[in-house]
């Protein structure tokens, strides 16, 4: 079977409005596709930047997966959030980037949107707090149909850094 690693951090994140943000993320691929070592999802701790709006987390990302084919090249998925004073958690955006496809080190921005809702949820989310959320966060990777119908804004970008090393593509005809 032809194999992926992929190795690297989720660096952090920046332009989103609030402080101590984190970051839940997790891999989705194909049904030919076979997690062989790694976690496949994870959440990073939370950082409080003070001197500018730039949230670290540096957490370490290290899969192995293994295929047949290539329908189904992986994706990672993203989530912010946003931890207040009083522990609550809300989100702030929601984003998606498809793992490279090439050998080598990868520096990946991935730009994250969330719902907008309507001036009546704005207004409560301000006085009351929280935010909207998707019902199933994993459509956003699987069913573009259902994308089309949301109404959303932008928020901030997630930075990643990926190295991928492909074993045994060229045995399918794929050469890298």
């Amino acid at each position: 079977m032809a194999e992926l690693h992929v190795i690297g951090q989720i660096v952090g994140a920046s332009g989103f409005p609030q402080r101590r943000l984190f970051c839940k993320w997790g891999l989705h691929a194909g049904g030919t596709w076979k997690l062989l070592a790694g976690l496949g999802s994870g959440q990073t701790q939370v950082d409080n930047p003070q001197a500018d709006d730039v949230a670290y987390w540096c957490h370490p990302v290290d899969v192995h997966f293994a295929t047949k084919g290539l329908q189904g090249w992986p994706k990672l998925h993203l989530q912010v959030w946003h931890q207040d004073d009083l522990g609550r958690s809300e989100v702030l955006g929601y984003g998606f980037c498809h793992v490279p496809a090439t050998p080598g080190c990868h520096t990946l921005s991935c730009v994250t949107w969330r719902p907008r809702g309507t001036w009546w949820e704005r207004l409560s989310q301000r006085l009351v707090g929280g935010g909207l959320q998707l019902r199933t966060p994993d459509a956003i990777t699987t069913d573009a149909t259902d994308r089309f119908r949301l109404h959303t804004e932008t928020a901030g970008t997630v930075h990643l850094q990926l190295g991928v090393l492909l074993r045994h593509f060229g045995r399918y005809g794929v050469e890298c």
